[in-house]
Parts: C-alpha cells; sequence; structure tokens
C-alpha cells in the first residue's frame, strides 16, 4: 500500500474511531474529551496538509479495488461496487480537506474552555469530531451516491451541534433539520436523474447540458442542495435562527465555515465538472447572488441580537462567491473560491468573538453592551480586523476577493448574452452591499466594543488564552492573506484549482498595504509632533442641563430610521411575518392542507375508509399512466 493510500485511511478512519469512542467517556471528563478530539484534529490536519503537499497528480480511487473495505472483513463485496466507492482526490478536493480539519483544530481549542458552561450540550466533542470525518468523505467524493450519504450524515451533526434549551432553540433546531433534510431529498431526486441520463454515478464521468426539462430538473434540483447548504437565498432562512440559539462555536464551525465551504464546493462541482451552463441559467445564479448580498446585508442592518446580526452576514456574503461562480471565468471562479476561504476566516473570527463576549457578559443585545475594548483588548483588536475584512476595506483579504469578483463582472461585460449585458447591476449590487456590510458593522463594533461602559461591565475581562489564540491565529491570517494576495497567494493556492488569472487592472495588494502602513504611520506622527497635548478636555454643552455620566448614545438607535423609511417599512414588516421565509411559508401551506383533509373524514371511520379507498384508486390510476 503505497503512502498515499495509507495517508487516505487515516483520514477517513481516525475522526470516525475517535468520535464514536468519545460517546462512551463520561461527560464529567468534559476536559478530556476535548483535549482528545483537539488531538485528533491536529493528526488530521498533519496528514490532510501531506495530502495536499505531496504533489500528486489528480487522481481516482476504488475503495474495493485498492482493498480499503476488504480490510474490514467485507471480501466478499463484488468489484462492481467499486464503481460507488469512488474517491476523487485533485486539487480543490484536497484543498477544502486541509481547511476542513483547520478549522476544526481552531474551534477545538476554542471549545475547550468554552464548552465548559455549556454542559447540556452532550457529546459535544462526539460530534463535532463526527462532522470532521463526514465532511473530509463528503470533499473526497467522486460518488455521488457516497457524496449523498456523507452529505446527509452532517444534516444529522448540525442538527445535534445546537442546543434545544428553551422552545425557541428547538424551533430554530427543528427548522434546521427539516430545510437541510427537504433539500437533501431534492438532490437525491436529481441524482436519480443524472443516473437516468447518463447511466453514471461519479463526478469527474459527468457532463451533463442543461438543454432540455429533465436535464434543467436535475440541475436544479442539485442548486437547491448546494444553496441551502450554503444558505443563499431563497434558502438562506434557517442560518439566522442556528446563529441566533446555537453556541457560538457551533455557528463558527458549521454555517460559518465547513457548510460554506461545502456548500460552495459542490456549486462549483456543479457549475464546472457536472453541468454545462446556458446563458439563461447563468442569468438565474446571478440574479440570485445579487438578491443574495442584499437582501441578507438589509436584514443585517436592522437586527439588535449580535448572533442574529453575523447570520444574516453569513448569508450575505454567500452572494458573492455564488456571483463569482455564476460569471463562468477563471477571474470569477478565482474570486469566488478565494472569497469561500476569506469568509470562512474572519466570520468564524467573528463569531468567535461574539461567543467570548457572550460568555464573559451574559448578554447578546447591542444596547446593553458597550465600553469592552478596554476590558477585552484582544477580542477587540481580532473583531476590527475580522469587521474590516468582511466589510471590504483594503489590505484585509475581504477587500482583496471582492476585488478579483468586482474585476470578474466587469470582464463579464465584455461578452453578448444578456447576463453579460446585465453586467453593471451584478457590480454594483456587490459594491452597495459592500458599503452596507461597513455600515452594519459599524454599529456591531460600536455597540459592544465602543461608546460608555455600562456600569454592570466593569467586571468584565478578557477571556482565556484559549479561546482568543484562535481568534488571533484568524486575524493574522486575514492580514496575511489580504498583504499577499497577489503575488503569493493566488499563484500559488488558487490558480491550481482554477486556471492562470490575468487580471484586468493594476492590482498589487503588497505594494497597496505598504502605502496603507506608510499612511498610518506618518499620521500617527503627525498627531504626536503637532498635536500631542495641544487639546483640552471640557464636559459636553446640554443647554444647561447635568451632564449624566450614565447618558450615552445607543448604535442601534440610528438604524431604526432605515427600518422606518417608507419604501422600506413594508418590506421589514413583511419580513417579520416570515412572508419570505420559505420554511414557514410551507409549513403554513402544509398545515392548511391538512386540516382540509382532517375536516374531510371528520373522524368517522367509514368516511375514513372512503378516503382511503379513493387514495389507493387514484395512486393505481396514476400508475396505470
Amino acid at each position: 500500500m503505497n503512502s498515499i493510500h495509507a495517508t487516505l485511511e487515516i483520514l477517513l478512519l481516525l475522526p470516525l474511531i475517535a468520535g464514536v469512542i468519545l460517546f462512551f467517556l463520561p461527560e464529567k471528563h468534559l476536559k478530556v474529551k476535548g483535549l482528545t478530539a483537539l488531538a485528533v484534529s491536529l493528526v488530521t490536519l498533519y496528514y490532510a496538509s501531506r495530502l495536499y503537499f505531496s504533489g500528486v497528480a489528480d487522481e481516482q480511487i476504488n475503495l474495493v479495488e485498492t482493498g480499503f473495505l476488504n480490510r474490514f472483513g467485507t471480501s466478499y463485496i463484488p468489484v462492481s461496487v467499486g464503481s460507488y466507492c469512488m474517491l476523487n482526490l485533485d486539487n480543490l478536493a484536497r484543498f477544502i480537506g486541509v481547511l476542513i480539519a483547520f478549522f476544526s483544530v481552531l474551534i477545538l481549542l476554542y471549545s475547550i474552555v468554552y464548552v465548559d458552561r455549556n454542559k447540556s450540550l452532550r457529546n459535544y466533542y462526539s460530534f463535532v469530531l463526527l462532522t470532521l470525518w463526514a465532511s473530509v468523505c463528503t470533499a473526497f467524493s467522486d460518488s455521488l451516491f457516497m457524496f449523498i450519504f456523507f452529505w446527509g450524515f452532517l444534516g444529522l451533526t448540525l442538527y445535534k451541534l445546537i442546543r434545544g434549551h428553551d422552545e425557541e432553540s428547538s424551533a430554530a433546531a427543528k427548522k434546521t433539520f427539516i430545510m437541510i433534510g427537504a433539500s437533501d431529498g431534492i438532490m437525491i431526486l436529481g441524482i436519480g436523474i443524472l443516473w437516468k441520463i447518463t447511466g453514471h454515478f461519479n463526478i469527474s464521468e459527468l457532463t451533463v447540458r442543461t438543454s432540455d426539462a429533465i436535464r434543467f430538473c436535475a440541475f436544479l434540483a442539485l442548486l437547491i442542495g448546494s444553496f441551502t447548504k450554503a444558505g443563499a437565498f431563497p434558502f438562506h432562512t434557517w442560518v439566522p435562527d442556528y446563529a441566533k440559539k446555537a453556541p457560538a462555536s457551533s455557528s463558527a464551525y458549521l454555517p460559518a465555515s465547513l457548510d460554506k465551504l461545502l456548500g460552495i464546493y459542490f456549486l462549483t462541482r456543479i457549475c464546472n465538472d457536472i453541468f454545462l451552463l446556458s446563458g439563461w441559467i447563468r442569468l438565474v445564479i446571478l440574479i440570485l447572488g445579487a438578491l443574495t448580498i442584499i437582501i441578507a446585508v438589509m436584514m443585517a442592518l436592522i437586527q439588535h441580537d449580535y448572533k442574529k446580526l453575523l447570520g444574516y452576514h453569513a448569508v450575505s456574503q454567500v452572494g458573492y462567491m455564488v456571483t463569482g461562480i455564476g460569471l463562468g471565468s477563471v477571474l470569477g471562479l478565482v474570486g469566488g473560491l478565494f472569497h469561500m476561504v476569506n469568509h470562512a476566516m474572519y466570520k468564524s473570527g467573528l463569531f468567535l468573538a461574539a461567543g467570548s463576549v457572550e460568555r464573559n457578559t451574559g448578554m447578546n443585545k447591542l444596547e446593553k453592551l458597550g465600553g469592552l475594548s478596554r476590558q477585552m483588548p484582544v477580542t477587540f483588536i481580532c473583531s476590527l480586523i475580522f469587521a474590516l475584512s468582511i466589510s471590504g476595506v483594503p489590505p484585509l483579504n475581504g477587500f482583496a476577493s471582492k476585488w478579483i469578483i468586482y474585476q470578474g463582472i466587469i470582464d463579464f461585460g465584455k461578452g453578448t448574452g444578456i447576463a453579460n449585458q446585465l453586467w453593471i447591476v451584478w457590480l454594483s449590487m456587490a459594491v452597495i452591499g459592500s458599503a452596507l456590510t461597513l455600515a452594519s458593522f459599524i454599529k456591531f463594533i460600536s455597540g459592544i466594543f465602543l461608546g460608555r461602559s455600562k456600569t454592570s461591565l466593569k467586571q468584565v475581562g478578557e477571556v482565556h488564552w484559549m479561546m482568543w489564540t484562535p481568534m488571533l491565529i484568524l486575524a493574522l491570517i486575514c492580514t496575511g492573506l489580504g498583504v499577499f494576495a497577489s503575488r503569493w497567494v493566488i499563484p500559488a493556492f488558487f490558480e491550481p484549482l482554477a486556471g492562470n488569472v490575468s487580471f484586468i487592472g493594476v492590482w498589487d495588494s503588497s505594494f497597496i498595504s505598504l502605502l496603507i502602513a506608510v499612511s498610518i504611520i506618518l499620521g500617527i506622527s503627525v498627531y504626536f509632533v503637532f498635536s500631542m497635548g495641544r487639546f483640552r478636555r471640557d464636559e459636553i454643552f446640554i443647554g444647561g442641563e447635568t451632564n449624566r455620566r450614565d447618558l450615552g448614545f445607543e448604535p442601534t438607535s440610528f438604524y431604526e430610521t432605515i427600518r422606518n423609511f417608507g419604501l422600506l417599512r413594508p418590506f421589514y414588516g413583511w419580513a417579520e411575518k416570515k412572508y419570505f421565509d420559505i420554511y414557514d411559508v410551507s409549513k403554513n401551506i402544509t398545515l392548511k392542507i391538512s386540516h382540509i383533509f382532517s375536516a374531510a373524514h371528520n373522524g368517522i371511520l367509514s368516511n375514513l375508509a372512503f378516503w382511503v379507498l379513493a387514495g389507493l384508486i387514484f395512486m393505481f390510476i396514476f400508475l396505470l399512466m
């Protein structure tokens, strides 16, 4: 057995075995379980990195022919079954595998302290390791048969990693499970159509034109699965609810990082490997991408709960990825994949920061917080970097990937199709979304860390080093990915995934970063030389009234004008009534239909027998058609 196969066996088995074993370790040994899970994730990261940097060419591996399955007493499995047990170790799959393991390490390091106060979340570490295992298996699966099995298993772990400690959290968990489960069922239908059309289950063997209704239905079914997992409009509504009620570590691990990685990974496979898209389908994808950006960021602007605010931004940023991939160009694909990675970095960091604030204050409303920058300096600095990055402020990584997507949209406009001619719309939506994101995170940063400190928060301090270390690592990576984007990051990591990039504008991230650094240094120097000590402090004049020290300006107050703006007020009202929530709309329709059928037989046995017989006759006629 060669080293690649040995490495693969460790990646496919170690997290599974360790996760199952930890189920039998009592919860009173929570720290031992956490340290064990952390060690397993570190080993997984090491072997995933070895596989990624091994330099092997793209390789398809048959788990039956290589003897992997026979090693476990399944030698009776016929060789023909191997076509359903195929792995694909191309550059993209190996890259996603490294990222999955990397985020697992950071989340588990953070969780060792954080989960101590969340003991009602039983078997947390087991489910994290099983999520790690299933995610790696999903990324490596070439067979859609294997892919949908592991993809569906992740829906179970997603459900188990949210605490059902009250009615609202239980409802959020149920909503998540139903939406993910329903999309998985639709995906199975799409996979069945593909098998019926092509006779193949393996992604590497599929090239399907979306030229007729049945092929379009297969594409649409798989698209719904990827959109629901990633949290794109209109299948996004589970993400904000999950983010609000789940532990911050669970939100950072799944909706913020792994679900985005796998959802966008599968979208890339759909648009570049499985299907050949027509111009009209690209138009639909770009429309959905633009709507995802704008609708989610507008909802984020009015949130008072900072975890739900982050949940809506986890949706909004998906729109940029969908837009980049929907362009169908190398520049767009590089921008979409780069933004996928960047989003996982800063959004998981933001959720970890939110968890740190919630843990130390016990509050999750922006108007009840303020002035924590002095008490929690590391969390504040990291949060500021994450907020600037997600807002697309140079020289951070969020700006770098958004800038590439902007270039991709402009280059896309050179085409002649209707989607190409609307390039200014896609560009405008992306730029406006970025500006509104900045406005939203001004509220987030000022509401939590700036302003006047609340008397009730005077005793709040910084979190344990095991909690701020993952945030600091992510903040440094966000900075490094932005500073070295054009010269090192894109050529080293993203061109092998999509192809050589030709930028249409002048852009050198390192030089821009140097100019920004010089301007900051000059600004500080001017301040110290000319302004230090030449200003006075005085009380604020408020019309002769006594200046009360406890008065403060709540940052959420200004944003209420957005909710009450004439054109936007009806839409916000409809959103609060769940008119745009596909889950609630579907639930209400289902309940109304069930009430109609319930009233039809009204509990009388003869009426019930009549409707059962009528249903059987209808099914019989339908089958004969």
